[in-house]
């Protein structure tokens, strides 16, 4: 056996992400049937769902018809993203039309997302200055907020919103029709993938204005459970799902490129978070987010597998985390500023609230 096919012990360097790479090539095959199969499984039951807020009589019923319709927006957001990320069928263009149909029930542009998450996120994770989502503010820029601005910090990494941080900083701000101080470059796709969406959100509120109607149901009953209830409980979802991958006390963010790049910041800025009870393959394993930082052309049907075999390679180098309220809620009482020049996180008094992390060599 070739030696770099062995274990890596944690002392030893880590070897060139190209070589980790290689490790996972037998699990990047993609199945274009398995993965469409998918998509309309998460879009019958979203629409059974949807069809229970309508017509179960019982107002807690309609709620979690609408909350449990939200998660499935969840899981076809996860198709989607991985078709964005060209690994969810061996075709290009079907993977665009796959993810612009899979992004349609979160209201999610399919052009603008690719170049926020694909390009930047992926391209510079943790890396501050680019990589913009959850980026930690210091201590300096914390106090040159205004009153407003420090409220809104506090609120958004108090642990209780994450869905506000998604839906007013990544969605409303970056995606839906952004202006110019948020996205410089001017596109004829973004705005064409935003009319896309916003003719998608009213074709659902019409459906389910009209199917309130024909069973006799308060159209306003129908529309909060049918639509604001799904996409709230969507905008939650991926806020914390974000925050949990790239936020904990052992993850480092960095403000100078080079040190960034040494750090390989693939393994070492990324979060496995582990769940009881299967919920982690309900999510489509985006959970095991190693493996797809470390190679984006894993199809989520494959990931388990990909991070099972980073970790047996890479002992003792990527942070897991059995998933506890108890932890989410420390983390986020933790990890509320970040002190670039001592490597830490800290709090909102700049009190070290983290080890400062190991100088990349």
């Amino acid at each position: 056996m070739n030696t770099l096919d062995k274990p890596i012990p944690p002392g030893e360097p880590l070897p060139h992400r190209k070589i980790i790479r290689e490790w996972l090539i037998p699990l990047a095959e993609r199945t274009t049937v398995y993965a469409i199969a998918l998509m309309l499984l998460d879009f019958a039951v979203w629409a059974l769902l949807l069809a229970g807020t309508v017509m179960l009589d019982a107002l807690w019923a309609k709620l979690l018809c609408g909350l449990a319709a939200g998660f499935v927006i969840g899981r076809l957001f996860i198709i989607g993203h991985d078709a964005c990320h060209q690994s969810l069928t061996p075709h290009r263009n079907l993977n665009k039309w796959i993810g612009r149909i899979a992004f349609l029930p979160s209201l999610t542009p399919y052009s603008l997302w690719d170049v926020g998450h694909n390009v930047v996120h992926h391209g510079y994770t943790n890396l501050k200055g680019f990589d913009f989502v959850w980026a930690p503010l210091t201590q300096q820029e914390y106090q040159a907020l205004t009153p407003m601005g420090k409220l809104f910090d506090r609120i958004y990494r108090s642990g209780w919103a994450p869905g506000l941080y998604y839906m007013i900083e990544i969605w409303w701000n970056r995606m839906f029709f952004p202006n110019r101080k948020h996205m410089p470059t001017r596109r004829p796709i973004f705005i064409q993938d935003n009319l896309l969406v916003s003719a998608f959100g009213l074709v659902w509120i019409g459906v389910m204005t009209a199917a309130a109607l024909a069973f006799e149901q308060s159209v306003l009953t129908v529309l909060l459970c049918g639509v604001v209830v799904p996409f709230l409980f969507w905008c939650a979802m991926i806020g914390f799902v974000v925050y949990v991958h790239h936020t904990h006390v052992k993850v480092s963010w960095h403000d100078e490129r080079s040190a960034w790049s040494k750090a390989q910041p693939f393994v070492s800025t990324t979060v496995h978070l582990t769940f009881p009870f299967r919920i982690g393959a309900l999510m489509h394993h985006i959970m095991e987010h190693t493996a797809h930082h470390v190679d984006m052309s894993i199809p989520l049907y494959k990931l388990k597998q990909a991070q099972a075999k980073l970790e047996d390679m890479l002992p003792e180098r990527i942070i897991i985390q059995r998933f506890s309220w108890r932890w989410y809620f420390q983390t986020a009482r933790h990890c509320k500023l970040y002190d670039f020049s001592r490597r830490c996180w800290t709090d909102y008094k700049g009190r070290a609230t983290s080890q400062p992390a190991a100088l990349p060599a």
